[in-house]
């Protein structure tokens, strides 16, 4: 995507130096807009943990450098085998609820010869791991054709009306490498000139989609409205939102959707207002392995101080506040599981199926045993 006068991907290896991998540093925006350099396994998780990094297919391919840059830490004596399973082990544990990081860094130990010569496994670790972040754009950029039409549906029932989307946290580029999941669609129907708007949840904790969504529309031309969290449910009942869209960290082969805590309560109120709620994801992020969301995902629980303080811009530089009495305790689910039967459908590579396993078996028959 386009951000000023370059285009940018959210991590990038870099032109000079293929020792280091970059990243768009996402803790900064919209406030600031920098690049990270991550030149070891440690950076990579550091990065992930403090979500300098963040979204499902960013994550994943976040996982995939981090197993090639655990390759330029071998040495002679190192036994590559134990070295490398030992970093993909280390990676796999700081975010337990996407299912593209454990995917990609699997991908990628299955594409590794260990009894070849370290160079020769750093090389095919860099090939694997650059081939998932093209195939990760490509599977975001058809899944912006399929959602496309449901806009583009929307659009003429409304007789060219502007179609009120409403999103959740960010599914942008920013999370996706680029095009995104939630927000493709949008992008594609704006660039064709359908009249879009977008509530965008600002998304506590952490004010992703406030911070990420509002300056990725922003930089886009995308109009759009900051809300908070809990007004999603006024605006369907006033016939102000034609569609929900989110993204998902992972999908069961049911079709449960684990995504951003309040996701699920958006489901809920579409369902009550008859408005149709996608979740928008490649089949990376679809767990084939697991069949009930809400007994199977872990439900990664984060810092509390995510909940207790925030951080906004003041006289020029980045400050935190608490926002709370000191001593209350505070609690921070970072997802929560969207049952399938509240689910209109999922937006994939593939195209649009219904959140059930039948659906879903029938879209992708070659994942299921």
């Amino acid at each position: 995507m386009k951000t000023g006068d370059r285009n940018y991907q959210s991590i990038w290896l870099d032109e000079d130096d293929p020792s280091i991998v970059r990243i768009i540093d996402q803790e900064k925006l919209p406030f600031y807009f920098e690049t990270m350099a991550l030149r070891s396994v440690d950076d990579v998780y550091f990065a992930i943990e403090e979500m300098k990094l963040r979204g499902a297919p960013l994550i994943g391919a976040a996982g995939a450098f981090g197993i090639y840059l655990a390759t330029l830490e071998i040495t002679s004596m190192t036994d590559i085998r134990d070295h490398l399973t030992n970093a993909a082990r280390y990676l796999k544990s700081c975010r337990p609820t996407a299912v593209n990081l454990a995917w990609a860094i699997n991908k990628v130990m299955g594409s590794l010869d260990f009894h070849k010569p370290a160079k020769t496994v750093s090389e095919n670790a860099l090939t694997a791991a650059l081939m998932i972040c093209e195939t990760e754009k490509e599977n975001c950029r058809q899944i912006g054709i399929h959602g496309l039409e449901l806009i583009e549906k929307i659009s003429r029932e409304k007789e060219g009306a502007p179609v009120n989307i409403l999103t959740h946290c960010n599914a942008g580029w920013l999370a996706c490498i680029d095009y995104g999941t939630a927000t493709a669609p949008i992008y594609f129907a704006h660039e064709k000139g359908i009249p879009v708007h977008v509530w965008v949840d600002e998304t506590r904790p952490r004010n992703q989609g406030a911070k990420l969504t509002a300056w990725e529309l922003r930089e886009a031309g995308v109009p759009h409205t900051i809300i908070p969290d809990n007004t999603g449910g006024h605006l369907m009942q006033h016939k102000m939102v034609d569609i929900v869209i989110v993204g998902s960290d992972r999908t069961t082969r049911t079709g449960d959707v684990a995504n951003k805590i309040g996701t699920y309560l958006k489901a809920l109120a579409a369902f009550d207002n008859n408005i149709p709620f996608y979740a928008a994801l490649p089949s990376s992020s679809i767990d084939f392995g697991i069949s009930d969301g809400i007994k199977e995902i872990i439900v990664e629980e984060r810092n509390p101080d995510e909940v207790t303080h925030v951080t906004g811009f003041s006289e020029g530089e980045l400050r935190t506040v608490r926002i709370c009495p000191e001593g209350s305790v505070a609690a921070n689910y970072g997802f929560d599981i969207t049952p399938a039967r509240l689910v209109t459908g999922l937006i994939t590579e593939k195209g649009i199926c219904r959140a059930t396993e039948k659906d879903i078996e029938e879209m992708f028959s070659d994942k299921f045993s």
